[in-house]
């Protein structure tokens, strides 16, 4: 049996705030599925579980996007800025690499 190629991470009757997650993770490198964006027209008709909008993400993203999500949420704002080790360029905390000499953080 091979592993799924998504797994939720998120998901809320709001689609604006849905949005925002898939725009945290995107901002953060992270690769994002949307599902049921559009199925709040049937709620009541189908199981309200299935009709909420829902992000998506690699297995291997889960923790960090989850970690994210958390901290998003609880207002305390994302990973702390960096400062690269080679070039000294200073790097928004979403981001895992720099983006001028390309040194992975931490």
């Amino acid at each position: 049996m091979t592993a799924p190629r998504y797994v939720r991470v998120f998901a809320h009757s709001n689609t604006l705030l849905v949005s925002h997650v898939r725009n945290l993770l995107d901002a953060a490198g992270i690769p994002v599925e949307l599902r049921n964006m559009t199925l709040g027209g049937g709620a009541g008709e189908l199981p309200l579980g299935e009709c909420e909008p829902e992000v998506w993400v690699a297995p291997h993203n889960r923790e960090r996007a989850e970690g994210l999500i958390r901290a998003a949420m609880e207002g305390g704002g994302s990973a702390a800025d960096w400062i690269c080790p080679r070039c000294g360029e200073r790097i928004d905390g979403v981001f895992e690499a720099c983006w001028n000499c390309a040194v992975e953080a931490r």
